[in-house]
């Protein structure tokens, strides 16, 4: 038997790092030379790589073994962005984290959603996506304070990510769902509920706007508002920031609202910390417009997984892995193009693509919601 309180810490954990994967390259791409531009969408194929992988293996062998070994591989990939200098090997690298963080984001929000019934399930859901701002969060702050020795912040998530491996180890997680048919035909019949891909398609411009933000931010800052690159590192610590104070008002607000209000709400906020992020005239407002995108944007997740943990109790994992497969390949398309535009010098784009990507999801929301029902 396993004791809720301590998968849901591990759960937790494991969402840590993976918000130190999605924005493990935004404070040191500047380190990394000439061609560094294309790792982010390296990192994205790795991601993806790693949702396609836990949803029919969790359901089928279960979390344990799954988490162990996604975490292992995510350590190797952040020993080989400390230690590695050639550029295939830093794609090698990026993409074994990629990997690892891509199991851990989808593995620790099926088990959540797996553990809790549907009265607790959303703020659950919320609390643990507060612990994917903290990862980034300390990250941020790390690379602020060290932002002249990029090895030294991950060789500590490094340690970090050793001791919670051995809690993976020692605690118990839910057994395996013995009745469950995983199979590639099962996923693809599933794939006919045309909410599901509403809601993947939703989540499509999520991860693309996530994945822009967090990896070209500091590089927009720096070549269109020329600020210094430790101050536009710390913009990103006020993006994470403004997250985790939006995801821990979440599970209030999901009590109090319904989730698609509640969603529109964040949405905006997000819309309008875009726009002041491209007409900012200072520093102090940069700061406040990142922190505005962070609240904004933090609740798409968890009442996506809200509502597709309902609908979808049997197979849950299955499900999760294909929507956020989907998903992130938003992730991968967003980086790959903002990442050529940047090689061109063409830095202007990076608020624009934002913005598109928040009116794409309003767009998408209450299309899926209606759906579902």
């Amino acid at each position: 038997m396993y004791k809720k309180i301590l998968v849901f810490v591990a759960a937790c954990a494991g969402l840590a790092f993976f918000g130190v994967t999605m924005l493990a390259l935004g404070p040191i791409l500047s380190h990394l030379g000439q061609g560094a531009n294309a790792l982010p969408a390296t990192l994205s194929v790795g991601i993806i790589i790693g949702t396609v992988l836990f949803g029919p293996v969790v359901d089928k062998f279960g979390y344990k073994g799954l988490m162990i070994t996604a975490a292992t591989i995510a350590l190797v990939g952040v020993q080989g962005l400390a230690r590695v200098t050639t550029l295939p090997l830093l794609h090698g690298s990026m993409l074994l984290l990629g990997v690892g963080g891509g199991i851990l984001n989808g593995a620790t929000n099926a088990v959540v959603a797996e553990i809790y019934d549907d009265k607790t399930r959303g703020s659950r859901l919320s609390q643990l996506g507060a612990f994917y701002c903290i990862g980034a969060l300390l990250w941020t702050l790390l690379n602020y304070f060290w932002s002249d020795n990029f090895r030294l912040p991950l060789n500590c998530v490094s340690v970090a990510m050793a001791v919670v491996i051995l809690f993976f180890f020692v605690i118990s997680f839910p057994k395996p769902k013995p009745n469950a048919k995983v199979s590639l035909g099962r996923m693809w019949r599933l794939l006919k509920y045309p909410a599901l891909l509403l809601f993947a398609c939703l989540l499509f411009f999520q991860s693309g706007f996530e994945g822009i933000t967090g990896n070209f931010t500091v590089r927009f800052l720096e070549h269109n508002q020329g600020m210094a690159s430790n101050m536009a590192t710390l913009s990103l610590t006020w993006f994470t920031v403004g997250m985790l104070i939006g995801r821990f008002f979440l599970g209030f607000l999901m009590k109090k609202w319904k989730d698609n209000n509640t969603l529109y709400f964040y949405l905006s906020v997000a819309l309008t910390g875009v726009a002041l992020f491209y007409f900012a005239p200072a520093t102090g407002w940069i700061f406040g417009a990142t922190a505005l995108i962070g609240f904004g944007v933090g609740a798409t997740y968890p009442v996506v997984f809200n509502y597709l943990g309902s609908a979808f109790k049997e197979l849950s994992g299955t499900v999760f892995s294909i929507v956020i497969f989907l998903g992130l390949c938003g992730q991968f398309t967003f980086n790959k193009i903002i990442g050529m535009l940047f090689d061109r010098a063409q830095f202007n784009y990076l608020p624009i693509a934002m913005a598109f990507a928040l009116m794409m999801i309003m767009l998408f929301l209450p299309i899926a919601k209606n759906k579902l029902k």
